[in-house]
């Protein structure tokens, strides 16, 4: 197997990553860098040989040599490297910008403000509390859904950007999964909450998804 994902298994950006190589029909090994046993083993001197920031994921292709560390960049090379019937991000110029931005827009704008050392170092250097920490994620992902829901009027169809499965909703739904954990009121998003079930319903989705996967607690 050439393919190695190295992710924990309620990060976010490792199940997009999951959910990528999934819709590619892609074979992979998984291996379970856990966040927070033994100190975080993210923090071991074998994994950030692997990445210096240690943070998941990290995609090791033994084909290539390349080891690669951000997840969308991760989607973009599969999309490239393993051509298939499944195309995440399509050729139309215009579509492949409004893909990766819409995809920034949850990636980079809205997860990192709720993802787990931002919640740690709220907790020991600011003195937060669990409902404290809980609030803040609610607030920020509540914030990025109504971004999304409005942007989602005019360009979404059957899934997340028209009618195919793409990178975006591989970014949308691990962003749903985490703003049900911290008590966000989907029904407020009646599109993307539709556009959510549907992909759910595919095993793709359904097999990338945290309780699935072999280090779920």
């Amino acid at each position: 197997m050439s393919l190695s994902l190295y992710g924990y298994w309620r990060s976010s950006a490792s199940y997009r990553v999951r959910i990528a190589l999934n819709l590619k029909g892609l074979n992979f090994e998984y291996i379970p860098v856990h966040l927070l046993k033994e100190g975080g083993q993210q923090r071991k001197d074998n994994y950030k040989l692997l990445n210096p920031s240690m943070l998941v994921p990290s995609l090791v292709d033994i084909n290539t040599g390349l080891t690669l560390t951000q997840s969308l960049a991760i989607i973009e090379y599969l999309d490239e490297q393993y051509p298939t019937n499944i195309q995440l991000i399509p050729k139309n110029i215009e579509d492949r910008a409004r893909i990766r931005s819409l995809s920034q827009d949850l990636a980079c704008d809205v997860q990192p403000l709720a993802n787990l050392r931002v919640l740690q170092t709220l907790k020991l250097k600011f003195s937060a509390q669990d409902d404290d920490t809980k609030e803040w994620a609610k607030d920020w992902i509540t914030r990025g859904l109504n971004a999304f829901e409005v942007q989602a009027q005019t360009c979404s169809g059957n899934y997340a950007y028209k009618d195919s499965a793409s990178m975006l909703d591989a970014c949308l739904v691990p962003q749903i999964y985490s703003a049900v954990r911290f008590g966000v009121n989907m029904d407020e998003f009646p599109i993307t909450k539709s556009i959510y079930k549907r992909c759910i319903a595919l095993p793709a989705f359904a097999d990338a998804a945290p309780e699935k996967q072999i280090d779920a607690e």
